[in-house]
C-alpha cells in the first residue's frame, strides 16, 4: 500500500514514526521537544498552549520525513482538554496532566451523582483529578467566564487531527479517546452530556466518535488522517496485543490493562473501562505505587540507583526470608487505601539485612501489581501473557520474579515508539480501509515487536507461596480491602 506516518504528541514530545503500510517497518523516524513555556524548565505546567503541540509536530517532521506519505495516524497524550469557543479558538491554555487543582472538583462530581458506583454504571470509571471531566469541573468553580465561553470541547489528539485537516466544521475523536474523558461510556458508546452539564454548567458541542478504522478527513493535498487515539490505546495497537494479553506498565505509579471483548462495570471504581484501538474493550486496574517504591528502598539502603538495588535483591532468595513490604507508600487505588501507608512485616533477626529488604520491595510492588491483574481476572479477563513495559521492566531482579509472581509468561519489549507506532498501524488500516484491500473489521497484521520471553516454569509454586505470604500480610492488616 505503500508508506504511512504515526505521529505520537506525548507531555513533552513529539515523536514521528514513518512505516511500511504492508509490514509495519520503520522507514525513518522524527523527534523534537515541546517548547518549554516557563523560563527555567523547572516543571511542565498544567497549562500549555496547544500551538506548541503543533509547533514541535512542524519541527518532528522537518526535512522532508513525511515525503511520499499516504496517511497519518496521531496519538497524543490523555486527558488533555482544549476548551474552544464558537468560533474554534482556544478560550484558555489546555489543561494537562494529573492537575492536583481539580482533586477537590473530583470529589465535588462524585458526591453530585451520588458516589463512586453511580459514576462506574454511568460511564464506566470514577472521576480522578486528571480526567477531562474533572477538568471541566474545576473550569466551571475557578474560572466561571471561560467555562461559559467554552462551546466546544476537544481532547489532545482530536484538536491535532483538527488542524491537520485546515480545521473542518466536522470534528471527530475515536472510542479509545473518548472513553477517557469521563462522560462517554466504552459500554453504551454513547456520550453523558448530562455529566458535561454536570461539571461545566451547560451543554458543550462534543466530537462524533468515529469507527476505529474511519478516515478523519482527507488533508487538500490528500493525505489521509485517521481517526487517532490516546496514548495508551496506540500503544496497546503498536505492541500488537490481543485477547488473552496483559499490559504492565512500570512508572512511579503502575497500571494494568488487557484486552476484553465487553466493557467491564466495577461498583469498587477499582476498573476503569476504556475502549481500545481496534473495537474492542481495555479495561484498566491502576496501583499508586510501583517503582517509587523501589526508589524509596534504595534511598533507605543507601544504593546509588534502581540497578543496585536490584544487584542487592538478587542476593536474596524469594520470600525475602520471610520480609514482606505493602507498598502503599502514597495510599493506594488498588485497594481503595487513599489514607493508609506502607508497611514492613515479618521481621526477624535474620530478616534484618539489606538484600532482604531490597528483595522485599521487588516483591511488594510486583505482589501490588498482581492484585491488580487478580482484580481483573476474578472478572473473567483472561491473561495468557503478560507485557511488561517501563524502565524499570529491564531490572534483573524484576525479571527473576515476576513471572513466578504474576502466573504467565512475561514479555519485555524491546524499547520503541510503540504509541507511534500504534498511530501508524490506525494510519495503515484506514488507508486500506478507503483503497478496499482491507476490512474495516481487521486491522492490518504488522510484524510484533521484538522481545525477551520469560516462563514462570518450576518456579510457579514458589511464586504462589511468596503471593500468598504477602496476601496474608494485607489481609491481616487491611481485612476485606478487595470486597467491593
Amino acid at each position: 500500500m505503500g508508506i504511512v506516518a504515526g505521529l505520537d504528541s506525548s507531555p513533552d514530545f513529539t515523536r514521528i514514526v514513518v512505516c511500511d503500510a504492508d509490514t509495519g517497518a520503520v522507514l525513518r523516524q522524527g523527534y523534537a521537544p515541546h517548547p518549554v513555556d516557563s523560563p527555567d524548565g523547572a516543571a511542565r505546567p498544567s497549562d500549555v498552549d496547544p500551538q506548541a503541540w503543533l509547533l514541535s509536530l512542524g519541527e518532528a517532521a522537518g526535512g522532508g520525513l513525511l515525503e511520499g506519505v499516504q496517511a497519518i495516524g496521531v496519538s497524543a497524550q490523555q486527558n488533555a482538554v482544549v476548551p474552544l469557543d464558537a468560533q474554534g479558538n482556544t478560550v484558555r491554555p489546555a489543561m494537562v496532566g494529573g492537575d492536583k487543582r481539580a482533586q477537590v472538583a473530583a470529589a465535588d462530581l462524585i458526591d453530585a451523582l451520588g458516589g463512586r458506583e453511580a459514576w462506574a454504571q454511568a460511564v464506566g470509571c470514577v472521576p480522578q483529578a486528571a480526567q477531562p471531566v474533572t477538568k471541566l469541573r474545576w473550569l466551571a468553580k475557578t474560572e466561571p467566564e471561560n467555562s461559559v465561553r467554552a462551546a466546544v470541547l476537544l481532547q489532545a489528539h482530536d484538536w491535532l487531527v483538527w488542524q491537520l485537516l485546515g480545521r473542518p466544521v466536522r470534528r471527530t475523536t475515536d472510542r479509545g479517546g473518548a472513553s477517557g474523558t469521563g462522560y462517554w461510556s466504552a459500554a453504551t458508546g454513547n456520550y453523558r452530556s448530562d455529566l458535561v452539564e454536570l461539571a461545566l454548567g451547560h451543554q458543550a458541542m462534543l466530537p462524533e466518535v468515529i469507527g476505529p478504522a474511519e478516515a478523519a478527513g482527507t488533508t487538500p493535498e490528500g493525505l489521509l488522517i485517521s481517526a487517532g487515539t490516546g496514548e495508551t490505546m496506540a500503544a496497546a495497537f503498536g505492541l500488537g496485543i490481543g485477547l488473552g494479553d496483559a499490559v504492565v506498565s512500570l512508572g512511579a505509579s503502575g497500571s494494568v490493562m488487557a484486552v476484553h471483548p465487553e466493557a467491564l462495570v466495577d461498583s469498587s471504581g477499582m476498573i476503569t473501562s476504556l475502549a481500545d484501538a481496534t473495537g474492542m474493550h481495555l479495561p484498566v486496574v491502576t496501583t499508586l505505587n510501583a517503582v517509587r517504591t523501589l526508589r524509596g528502598a534504595a534511598e533507605l539502603l543507601g544504593v546509588a540507583d534502581l540497578e543496585a538495588l536490584s544487584d542487592l535483591a538478587m542476593k536474596s532468595t524469594p520470600g525475602s526470608h520471610g520480609l514482606v513490604l505493602l507498598p502503599y507508600l502514597e495510599g493506594e487505588r488498588t485497594p481503595h487505601l487513599p489514607h493508609t501507608a506502607g508497611m514492613l512485616a515479618g521481621l526477624r533477626r535474620e530478616s534484618m539485612k539489606p538484600e532482604h529488604l531490597a528483595r522485599a520491595a521487588f516483591e511488594g510492588m510486583l505482589c501490588g501489581l498482581a492484585d491488580a491483574l487478580d482484580v481483573l481476572r476474578g472478572r473473567g479477563v483472561e491473561v495468557r501473557r503478560i507485557f511488561l513495559l517501563g524502565a524499570a521492566a529491564e531490572l534483573a531482579a524484576v525479571q527473576a520474579a515476576a513471572p513466578m509472581l504474576f502466573g504467565a509468561q512475561v514479555v519485555v519489549p524491546q524499547p520503541a515508539d510503540y504509541a507511534a507506532i500504534g498511530a501508524a498501524r490506525q494510519a495503515a488500516w484506514a488507508l486500506g480501509v478507503s483503497q478496499g484491500t482491507l476490512d474495516p473489521r481487521t486491522p492490518p497484521v504488522w510484524q510484533g515487536a521484538a522481545a525477551q520471553v520469560l516462563e514462570p516454569g518450576e518456579e510457579l509454586a514458589v511464586g504462589q507461596a511468596v503471593r500468598q505470604q504477602f496476601v496474608s500480610v494485607r489481609e491481616q492488616t487491611h481485612p476485606g480491602a478487595f470486597r467491593a
